[in-house]
């Protein structure tokens, strides 16, 4: 990424910290005391809606980047917005106590990530897609990204995203009182506990960016019931032994760990027998599904873990969850793929009905799996892998001073030099790390699903390994899928093309839509509130800051 150019976003940001310095305007960025004042909402023109938000300073805010209102009046100037999108823009950062929507001092915040997926369904032409686009691209493959104030691109950045939010807003919602809720509701500040927020008015609490989906319907209700458990005194812990929970004779923990499974939904109510019994073993089974343990069927320790979760947390859980899936654009009416990252799973879909799943493989921690659609456009048979320049220098490099014969013996060729670093490609056959098929949905962050040679990872429950792309366990069944309606691509094709010595492309007639994204809590389709790990992090930094 080069900065040092003067790019139409650093015009704009200069121009505003020039005149900053001039009018030695109190930056208060760096300040614990609090932030903006209701002398600060009435600046510029047009009629303010909302009110300004007291009490919000650099301890309790979400993002700890603090932009001076003079900022936004410079950059609502400089750009001609017209009056009513102006005052939207102020009313938006006003509500905020000036907090940055987009960028916290770690880099994106997880709604600047869900609001670029959901724009990609949006057409805006009043803010020029492409230059802010290749900026944020820029900026996602930045390998360690530090926003701050100072910076003139992040500052202009930050504006032009919510210009472009603002511009969202009034095309979904114009003449509609949601909008103006929707400008205070990007990150709600919130004091009061859980219970009392959503009880009050669920579409205040969190209300919906794009239309209300079924899976967020089905998530709210899964709310509604957590809550319920929770103020009739929640669940009981249960011992951490699997000695107490004999097979052969009645016990006392036996029956708490029935009445627990009662309260997930997974035993019938009736089973007040302190013995383990078959429809005890069965619950238990589904039990171990609904937290991602497909391999184990018997009551273990880290199952018991799981269940003494205390119900606070899951309801946090659901909670930022919820605030997630809020972002998601509509479900297509028609085929899809769907992949959640902490399932470690594919889903293809028809509308709401299911066609298959597949077991995936995600990156790995530090390699994380980015949040996006696109549309799957290219089935690639027997690839050649083109190494990332940063594995090349992080890896391959190393590899090959231990071991000149490191290129020939893992069957990979230079094919020429870039930015200082050997270009680098693996040849196609059963070595390749991509396997015999890849699936191309064109984006700027290279990520696309692939076959694998490592079978055996899909025997574990945590399938955290990749680089950032996605391996798929049954390649050639998605492949075949994709090209069922192309009577030349028989099976025998299919395998022929597989295991050629050149790669061959073929373009697919209609584009498929892949949706990507990180739900740790949802609601299957037999109406089971599921849980998995927080393999990134991401529930974690959300619910520092909503909590």
């Amino acid at each position: 990424m080069n900065l040092i150019r003067i790019s139409p976003l650093t015009c704009i940001a200069i121009c505003i910290l020039t005149t900053l310095a001039i009018s030695s305007c109190n930056n208060q960025s760096e300040s614990n005391k609090e932030v903006g004042s209701a002398k600060d909402s009435s600046a510029g023109t047009g009629t303010v809606h909302l009110a300004f938000r007291q009490g919000i300073d650099s301890t309790n805010s979400y993002s700890n980047l603090f932009l001076d209102s003079q900022q936004v009046n410079l950059f609502i100037s400089k750009q001609a917005i017209d009056a009513e999108k102006a005052n939207d823009i102020r009313n938006f950062y006003n509500n905020r106590a000036n907090q940055f929507a987009w960028f916290n001092k770690d880099g994106f915040t997880e709604q600047a990530l869900a609001f670029r997926s959901l724009y990609d369904y949006s057409k805006d032409s009043t803010v020029k897609r492409k230059s802010l686009d290749n900026r944020l691209d820029e900026l996602l493959n930045t390998d360690t990204l530090l926003p701050a104030v100072t910076d003139p691109d992040i500052v202009a950045t930050e504006l032009l995203m919510t210009w472009r939010f603002v511009n969202y807003l009034d095309q979904q919602w114009k003449n509609d009182k949601k909008k103006y809720a929707l400008l205070t509701a990007l990150v709600p500040y919130q004091q009061k506990p859980v219970a009392e927020r959503w009880s009050n008015n669920k579409e205040e609490a969190l209300p919906t960016i794009a239309s209300k989906n079924e899976w967020l319907r089905q998530l709210e209700i899964a709310l509604d019931q957590l809550l319920a458990v929770q103020k009739n005194g929640g669940w009981q812990m249960l011992p951490l032994s699997l000695k107490q929970y004999p097979k052969n004779k009645p016990s006392p923990q036996v029956l708490m760990l029935k009445k627990r499974l009662q309260l997930a939904g997974m035993l019938e109510a009736g089973d007040t027998t302190n013995v383990y019994t078959a429809s005890l073993k069965t619950a238990i089974r589904k039990t171990q599904a609904s937290y991602g343990y497909e391999h184990d069927t018997l009551l273990t320790l880290t199952l018991l873990k799981e269940l003494n979760v205390p119900i606070e947390n899951r309801i946090k859980q659901v909670w930022v969850n919820i605030e997630r899936m809020r972002w998601m654009p509509d479900v297509p009416q028609k085929e899809f793929i769907y992949v959640n990252i902490p399932e470690f799973r594919m889903h293809v879909m028809n509308g709401a009905t299911k066609l298959f799943d597949m077991n995936v493989i995600t990156g790995k921690e530090g390699h994380g799996t980015v949040m996006f659609s696109g549309e799957l456009n290219q089935v690639v048979f027997s690839p050649y892998w083109n190494l990332p320049e940063n594995i090349v220098k992080k890896e391959v490099l190393p590899a090959m001073e231990k071991n000149p014969q490191y290129i020939e013996e893992n069957h990979m060729e230079i094919t020429g030099e870039r930015n200082g670093l050997p270009v680098i490609r693996q040849l196609p056959g059963e070595w390749n790390e991509l396997g015999n098929i890849k699936f191309l949905f064109p984006n700027s962050l290279n990520i696309y699903f692939h076959d694998t040679p490592h079978k055996w990872l899909f025997n574990k429950d945590q399938r955290a390994y990749s680089h950032g792309c996605i391996r798929l366990a049954d390649a050639p069944k998605l492949a075949a899928h994709l090209l069922r309606d192309e009577p030349s691509w028989t099976a025998e094709r299919l395998d022929s093309a597989m295991h050629a010595d050149k790669e061959k492309y073929v373009k697919l007639r209609e584009p498929l839509p892949v949706l990507i994204y990180y739900y740790t809590a949802w609601v299957d389709e037999n109406g089971q509130l599921q849980f998995r790990k927080d393999i990134y992090g991401h529930d974690a930094a959300m619910a520092e800051r909503l909590f």
